[in-house]
């Protein structure tokens, strides 16, 4: 590896590099090398980075922590950026115990969800645990436990990689649905995301809509700092927690998004189980749609905890996390998950879309 790029903002050296392995850099833990790879620090370092990749025709990919990342066998052609800015800066609260935060992309996000909680701020508290930074949370719009985060989101910083400057896009102009964004969607690569300002509730009570959160809290109402502790020990019962020393870890967390399907197939869905309709557990999604669990239609199509192909398998302890059970590549990876798409199609006549970031 050489530097192309030599420089120092804030005391910290920005370098762009080559052939650097992108595998350390990701939870699944499988992909090639970057043909360039640099860290920025700053919101300089950023457009420095911006530039390097427009003056040679490269493709630029940001990288955040790398939790819902498949990266390809033969890595990426381009420069690849890491995100590590870092820092929050919590306000005083308005006359309406609203609390606005900003928050760095590069920040840990289950640190700035303990954070949050410590300070009794409500609206991420079912959020704690999930890996990754900041920067990656409004581009999927991650969500768990009864939450999302575009419901705490007021706005987001970003460098515009058309104009070349930087923008702030209010919470509306994010376009927000189901793990999706105007990041991830119509504007997919555009952005590179470098702030996000959080409006919390003060002294807030926390979401107990999920099933799990309600049956550990019958008797008492949490603190949000409970709700966490929670929301963590549920995660870490299912191998979602990362954890070096945890096989079951070792996965870009759920591989497969719950499939949002016309109301109408769920009539197919229940005949190819040998069901009645209404014991096929699904959610209404307006007045035409349902939402189908993604891990029901994985366990009746064969495909339970456990099972394996090679070096890829599922997780003992969640069916929608595929994982790297030592020495898998990312072939291995998604000759599994073809095989899952193509046996729940068959099955269900449901198709299903990967969850994770293909890098390639």
């Amino acid at each position: 590896m050489r530097a192309e790029v030599d420089s120092s903002t804030s005391g910290r050296q920005f370098k762009i590099l080559q052939n650097v392995p992108l595998a350390p850099f990701t939870t699944l833990g499988v992909g090639g090398p970057a043909q360039w790879f640099a860290t920025a620090w700053t919101e300089d370092q950023v457009g420095e980075a911006a530039q390097f990749a427009s003056s040679r025709g490269l493709r630029l990919f940001v990288l955040g922590g790398g939790s819902n990342l498949l990266v390809s066998d033969a890595g990426f052609s381009g420069l690849v950026l890491r995100i590590a800015m870092d820092g929050m800066v919590f306000h005083a609260a308005s006359k309406f115990a609203k609390v606005l935060v900003d928050v760095a992309a590069g920040e840990n996000w289950d640190a700035f969800v303990q954070s949050a909680v410590e300070r009794d701020l409500a609206g991420i508290e079912c959020l704690a645990g999930i890996p990754g930074t900041v920067g990656g949370t409004p581009v999927q719009n991650v969500g768990a436990y009864g939450q999302e985060v575009s419901q705490a989101i007021r706005r987001v910083r970003c460098f515009d990689l058309t104009t070349g400057s930087f923008v702030e896009m209010e919470n509306a102009a994010c376009a927000f649905a189901y793990r999706t964004s105007l990041f991830n969607t119509s504007e997919h690569g555009r952005y590179i995301v470098t702030n996000v300002q959080f409006e919390l509730q003060e002294h807030g009570s926390p979401n107990l809509t999920y099933a799990d959160l309600q049956r550990r809290f019958v008797k008492s109402l949490p603190s949000l700092t409970e709700t966490a502790d929670a929301v963590r020990t549920i995660r870490r019962g299912k191998g979602m927690v990362v954890d070096p020393a945890e096989q079951d870890s070792r996965s870009a967390g759920s591989f497969f998004k719950n499939p949002i399907v016309e109301r109408s197939i769920l009539k197919q869905v229940a005949e190819a189980a040998g069901l009645d309709t209404f014991a096929v557990p699904h959610w209404p999604m307006g007045a035409s749609c349902i939402k189908l669990p993604a891990a029901w239609l994985l366990e009746r199509a064969g495909f339970e905890r456990g099972y394996s192909l090679g070096n890829a398998g599922i997780s003992s302890k969640h069916t929608l996390a595929l994982i790297n059970r030592g020495g898998a590549t990312e072939s291995n990876i998604a000759q599994l998950r073809d095989r899952i798409i193509a046996g729940v199609r068959d099955r269900f006549g449901v198709q299903l879309e990967q969850e994770p970031v293909n890098v390639r």
